[in-house]
């Protein structure tokens, strides 16, 4: 039983036994001020560290070890700029921090805290205080702020804010060990309740006081948030909601008037103890670096001209960076087919191990090396601040389309995959925007299209370069992911006067300073989303290249047994010239007859006028699973019936093709074709998924679903018309 009196009625609480579950420290702080950096520190894990306020959309856990006798759950909370929520991810962190029962409310919060912006940042650790969990703070940035001129007497502020103060520095591991021993020393200190930060008329109340004993809170404080925004929190019951309702209502409680109240008390403090601590150079603040920089990268012509060029150097260095791996692996994966068809015994397990698991992985591990450097290079964008500038710079284009900046970075996310950055919508505070970027991020090509891409783009587009240095098929890449942007904010429009709100919506954002990107950092992302990408759509191929290899190898007895006598009387009469033609052709004709075949053969009407032939049609089927199983399907189907021997590789085999009146299959009409099909089509389980846990309804995932479908078919249908 702990007693805690910070107001006239003292509150007892009675917490559980401190064995029943681990010592658990909350990391909580503004967007962009070092936490998940620490994160990392302290725990050990990968996680991903991005500029843009939000990148933390769900809290994330892992255990560090602070000393030889403490190991402690560490909790990673979405950023968030005051302790008032106004966008999901915040709600994360109100939930956590006031619900009594859940057994990850912090033993001990440590508040990170931007140095460089020292007052915006006390405001959020001076309410954190005022909740009475023991609060260690740790200061960041300091020589950001040295940068710009300002001196703070760290000693100084730890005796105002009445708490421990460590500064430190993530990045560069600096200061890590002095906040392990402060936290370690804290956890076994007993902390007397610190006076409230400052004195709310309110807080007094005897009506308040009921609302902090029905709820079991330490402060006045915390039952003050729980007046304020008891219909939002989660962990409160329908009777505590009503009882708190009527509470709150015989008052005469006005939430606007004392939030402002508040932040005025609290702003007015903070004012005296920076003139304390804190000093600035005068009489001119210093320009540092960063300020310099975007004078250039955020002028309205020379930045998005700036814009422009690192997109296309991103998109030519897929190609360029990637190329000669990708041949390795590619003619790796042929001869290795090729051997372990000369090393195993001929027969139907050879066949399945042979045709369907390797060459279905085969055609997935090839575009490994352009996942890694799309990642890679997104990373480096991110760590090094210009990824928050493009949102910036892209403000005006997405107010046009009823979006606003803060947009951006799920759309921009939505480039590496559509499932994190459906999630990263939950930072847009205005409901309306929120659901419209939902809808509208898969429009973006993920990385599970970019196989899809750059395996159609070799094949029907030619490898050339104009005026000496522009590969061809880089600006057609380029122009897919240019295609599929500005599609979406063409949907976002139309949506935008389908959906009425009267909610008003802003746009405030942070700019981080640039920092030189993390190397180690940027390989980390690049293995670990390589090992991803096999990973999880290894899985998927594995299964699926099986179930294609059988339903291509077999079919209606009656059906294979006639095509087999049919051509066993026409090679026992060819001589030994014309027998490898016949053989294939036997393959062929086997292949059409199989049940994959009569699937392929059954949606061929229906696909016909977009240029496909029935083994597209298969790859469509199947790849609804997943965009990249196209790859691993075309791959099972051109090697069911290969002749022994046969060396060729995926994309040659895919050039010979043909239809049964000899034209070719992969013209340039039926590409783009394909190409326009697959930027615009909802071909990913996991993203309807997705939608349907943040909507929580399944009725825009099926909106969604049948929009994008439509939208795919009718425009591939009007490209191969026109290019044929």
């Amino acid at each position: 039983m702990i007693c805690i009196s910070p107001s006239p009625v003292a509150q007892c609480v009675l917490l559980p036994p401190l064995m029943t579950r681990p010592y658990t420290i909350a990391l909580v702080g503004n967007p962009n001020s070092g936490k998940s950096s620490l994160f990392n520190v302290l725990t050990g894990l990968n996680q991903k560290v991005g500029n843009f306020p939000g990148v933390t959309v769900d809290k994330k856990t892992g255990t560090a070890r602070i000393s030889d006798s403490l190991s402690a759950h560490v909790i990673d909370l979405p950023g968030t700029y005051s302790l008032y929520p106004k966008s999901a991810d915040e709600q994360v962190t109100y939930e956590v921090l006031l619900d009594q029962a859940n057994s990850e409310r912090p033993d001990l919060i440590v508040v990170i805290a931007d140095a460089s912006n020292l007052k915006r940042n006390l405001l959020f650790c001076s309410q954190i205080m005022d909740l009475k969990i023991p609060v260690v703070i740790a200061l960041t940035m300091m020589d950001i702020a040295r940068g710009r001129g300002v001196t703070i007497d760290v000693d100084e502020l730890e005796r105002a804010m009445g708490v421990p103060i460590v500064p430190i520095n993530p990045r560069k591991n600096k200061g890590i060990t002095q906040l392990k021993k402060v936290i370690a020393d804290t956890s076994q200190t007993t902390i007397t309740p610190r006076a409230d930060f400052i004195e709310l008329p309110v807080l007094g109340e005897e009506w308040l006081n009921e609302i902090r004993a029905l709820c079991g809170q330490a402060s006045n404080y915390a039952a003050l948030h729980i007046a304020c925004n008891y219909t939002g929190l989660q962990h409160l019951n329908a009777a505590l909601r009503i009882r708190i309702a009527s509470l709150v209502g015989e008052s005469g409680f006005q939430k606007s008037k004392v939030q402002a109240e508040e932040i005025v008390l609290r702003y007015k403090k903070i004012d005296t103890i920076l003139q304390r601590c804190v000093v600035t150079e005068s009489p001119m603040k210093r320009m540092v670096m960063s300020d310099r920089i975007d004078k250039t990268l955020l002028h309205p012509i020379y930045g998005n001209l700036i814009l422009l060029v690192v997109l296309f150097l991103l998109f030519q260095s897929i190609f360029w960076l990637a190329q000669y791996p990708m041949d390795w692996i590619e003619g790796g994966f042929a001869l290795l087919q090729n051997l372990l068809k000369d090393v195993l015994p001929a027969g139907m397990l050879t066949d399945l191990f042979v045709d369907g698991l390797v060459a279905g992985l085969g055609g997935i591990a090839v575009f490994v090396p352009q996942i890694m450097i799309l990642f890679g290079l997104i990373t480096i964008l991110e760590d090094s601040g210009y990824m928050a500038r493009i949102s910036f710079l892209t403000d005006r284009i997405m107010r046009s389309a009823g979006l606003n900046g803060r947009s951006v970075m799920p759309l921009i996310s939505g480039m590496a995959c559509a499932v994190p950055a459906i999630m990263a919508a939950r930072t847009i505070q205005n409901r309306k925007e929120r659901l419209v970027t939902i809808l509208v991020t898969p429009l973006m090509s993920c990385s599970a299209r970019l196989p899809v891409y750059t395996m159609l783009i070799g094949l029907v587009i030619p490898d050339k370069t104009m005026l000496g240095i522009f590969n061809v098929r880089g600006l057609v890449l380029m122009g897919l992911y240019l295609l599929g942007f500005f599609m979406a904010l063409v949907v976002a429009k139309v949506m935008d006067m389908v959906i009425k709100t009267k909610e008003r919506n802003f746009f405030l954002l942070e700019l981080p300073v640039y920092r030189a990107p993390r190397w180690a950092n940027v390989g980390i992302t690049m293995l670990e989303k390589g090992k991803i990408f096999i990973r999880d759509v290894g899985k998927v191929i594995i299964v699926l290249s099986l179930l294609l290899w059988a339903l291509a190898a077999f079919g209606p007895p009656a059906a294979m047994s006639e095509v087999e006598q049919k051509y066993a009387v026409l090679i026992d009469r060819a001589d030994a010239a014309e027998k490898p033609a016949l053989e294939r052709e036997l393959a062929t004709e086997k292949l059409e007859h199989s049940f994959a075949g009569i699937m392929g053969h059954a949606i061929e009407p229906a696909i016909r006028p977009l240029g496909y032939d029935w083994k597209i049609g298969i790859a469509l089927i199947t790849s609804f699973a997943a965009r990249e199983v196209f790859v691993g399907t075309m791959a099972t189907l051109y090697s069911v019936g290969n002749a022994d021997g046969d060396t060729r590789t995926l994309t040659e085999k895919m050039r010979e093709a043909r239809r049964p009146d000899g034209t070719i299959v992969y013209t340039l009409a039926t590409g783009v074709s394909l190409l326009i099909f697959y930027a615009f089509a909802m071909q990913c389980m996991s993203t309807l998924a997705i939608v349907k846990r943040e909507t929580r309804s399944w009725k825009m995932p099926a909106i969604q679903f049948a929009y994008m479908s439509l939208l795919a078919y009718v425009s591939a249908l009007i490209a191969y018309q026109l290019l044929k």
